[in-house]
């Protein structure tokens, strides 16, 4: 193996592709940001070559080719960890396929082995695309990009003819629906949809070419014993429910035609009313776990945006408190800060014909909107947002949609503060669920007072009403903040009058696994001190000589 490297090394070493080899000194380190630049264009560029890999070499100058040795991520750890790093930041998670470490010339050097971009999907790095001009790191010219995006097109299995299917394997009453959609989504043609046969109805909506039927067409509007007619593709959507433990409780397999069956299986899913009270409150807020819209447009895009060549099911995963959707195929935006951010319709599609049957037949709209509305229906609720995993390599979209309140302060932090921007909303939202977010967005959270903590061990301020106008939450916040102190300094009083008095280590393990979970165990402790130093203050404890805390003799 090292042998096969060495002689890699020496390939590469002599190399003249500067848009798919890089070298780098690298001596003594390389800025991490940089490294992710490089990555991004590398892999773009090694997919617009037809390239098996790109490669990006540490520890030789660029210029003369001379082993100058890296003391770069010394040890196989931190380059598996550098793996890891760095995939948290590009399109569906990619990065380095293998980083060889080896000895040339007596010195270290460092192969990273980048694989090619998937095909039609651009690799960005934060967000953003690169490419190479010459021996140049440069934005990703707007040209590749689209040669990138292009490269599905042509290969559209939506719009290829079902070769064997006739209007007479179409449901009916799918062709009654189709109709009335078309008639709804353009207004100005109802009169003369009336006077059109099927197959033309068809053709207008993009689902049949020259009166043939496309995959589209049976996906649509087939009959169930039609699926055999777009074989190998699978046309099914599974729903599922588990129970608290993921043990599973009952399903149901739903086929074509979709725009009417995609009813019958969102009809499956428990959507049932939430009794909110924040703070303690004896009027709690009333909503459903489900905003109708976000569960249906997430069904709807894992019909219209699934790799159907790949042979998978669409899933539907219902727990006690959120669905979990799941189709096959890469991102097409990429990452979804992207689609977030979009603000056109989607410029590349990977069914074209199918996403244009579905537009026709009112299932999805052109504008590019509905991902972010969907995040927009949940901080509308005050619920938690979506969480999206992109999984490249298994080539897959899970999209998981939250029905209950994970911690009720960021439910009281977005009802408090109305005009929060989604960004900001989005930051709240990770640090809830104990991920890391920017120190950008950290500054500005801590700013505004929503976030406590040690980076990157953030929690959510205890109350929303500190930040807020509003008297009764300002008051809310004052009587509980009390109720808690008084509730947990009444546990030490009650353990010293018991026990005579208690070192300090027996009452961090007393109170510890009663504080909140959102503190990490350094703000437990910190705040047990501060109730010890409260009750000294008032005259209740003390510390005696043998160094335990026992109450003042009266």
């Amino acid at each position: 193996m090292e042998q096969s490297q060495h002689s890699l090394f020496e390939m590469l070493r002599y190399h003249c592709e500067n848009e798919v080899v890089e070298f780098k000194k690298a001596e003594n380190g390389f800025d991490f940001d940089d490294l992710g630049k490089y990555f991004s264009a590398l892999s773009n560029e090694a997919n617009l070559r037809k390239k098996d890999f790109a490669w990006l070499v540490f520890g030789v100058h660029d210029k003369s080719r001379e082993v100058v040795g890296t003391t770069y991520k010394n040890g196989a750890k931190s380059l598996q960890k550098l793996k890891h790093d760095l995939a948290q930041h590009t399109t569906g998670g990619n990065t380095f396929r293998e980083i060889f470490e080896l000895e040339e010339e007596g010195k270290r050097v460092l192969l990273f082995q980048i694989p090619p971009a998937s095909r039609g999907i651009p690799v960005a790095w934060q967000g953003h695309f690169y490419g190479r001009r010459g021996e140049s790191l440069v934005a990703l010219d707007m040209n590749k990009y689209d040669e990138i995006r292009r490269q599905t097109i042509d290969e559209d299995w939506s719009r290829q003819i079902a070769e064997e299917a006739t209007i007479e394997d179409l449901e009916p009453l799918a062709l009654k629906k189709a109709r009335e959609e078309f008639k709804a989504v353009h207004p100005r043609l109802a009169n003369e949809v009336d006077a059109w046969d099927d197959m033309e109805l068809l053709g207008r909506a993009g689902v049949a070419v020259k009166r043939h039927l496309t995959n589209s067409a049976v996906l649509l509007l087939g009959k169930p014993t039609s699926a055999h007619l777009i074989s190998p593709a699978i046309a099914n959507i599974t729903w599922v429910l588990v129970d608290g433990h993921g043990e599973k409780q009952d399903y149901e397999h739903f086929s074509i035609p979709f725009l009417l069956t995609v009813d019958e299986a969102l009809a499956k899913i428990r959507n049932l009313n939430q009794r909110i009270m924040p703070g303690g409150t004896l009027f709690p807020d009333v909503v459903k776990q489900y905003d109708e819209y976000s569960i249906r447009e997430i069904l709807h895009n894992c019909i219209a945006h699934q790799d159907y060549m790949m042979q998978e099911r669409i899933t539907m995963v219902e727990s006690p408190d959120s669905v979990t959707f799941s189709n096959g195929g890469s991102f097409l935006p990429g990452t979804v800060q992207n689609a977030i951010e979009q603000v056109g319709p989607q410029k590349f599609y990977r069914n074209h014909a199918l996403c244009q049957g579905m537009v026709n037949f009112n299932m999805i709209d052109t504008i590019g909107r509905g991902i972010r509305k969907v995040f927009t229906e949940q901080r509308k609720r005050f619920f938690p947002m979506p969480d999206f995993h992109i999984e490249e390599e298994k080539r897959e979209v899970t999209v998981k949609i939250y029905g209950r309140i994970i911690d009720e302060r960021y439910y009281r932090l977005l009802k408090a503060n109305p005009d929060l921007s989604l960004g900001d909303c989005i930051a709240l939202d990770a640090v809830q669920k104990h991920e890391v977010i920017g120190k950008e967005e950290v500054a500005r959270l801590r700013k505004l007072h929503f976030i406590e903590g040690r980076y990157p061990n953030l929690y959510l301020s205890e109350y929303a009403a500190k930040t807020s106008d509003n008297n009764e939450l300002k008051m809310e916040y004052i009587k509980n903040k009390s109720f808690n102190d008084q509730h947990f300094k009444k546990m030490i009083v009650s353990y010293l009058r018991s026990f005579g008095g208690a070192t300090r280590a027996e009452l961090n393990t007393l109170l510890q696994s009663k504080l909140s979970d959102v503190l990490s165990d350094e703000q437990k402790i910190r705040k047990i001190g501060n109730l010890l130093s409260g009750l000294k203050k008032e005259g209740i404890i003390r510390l005696s000589e043998k160094k335990k805390w026992v109450l003042v003799e009266v």
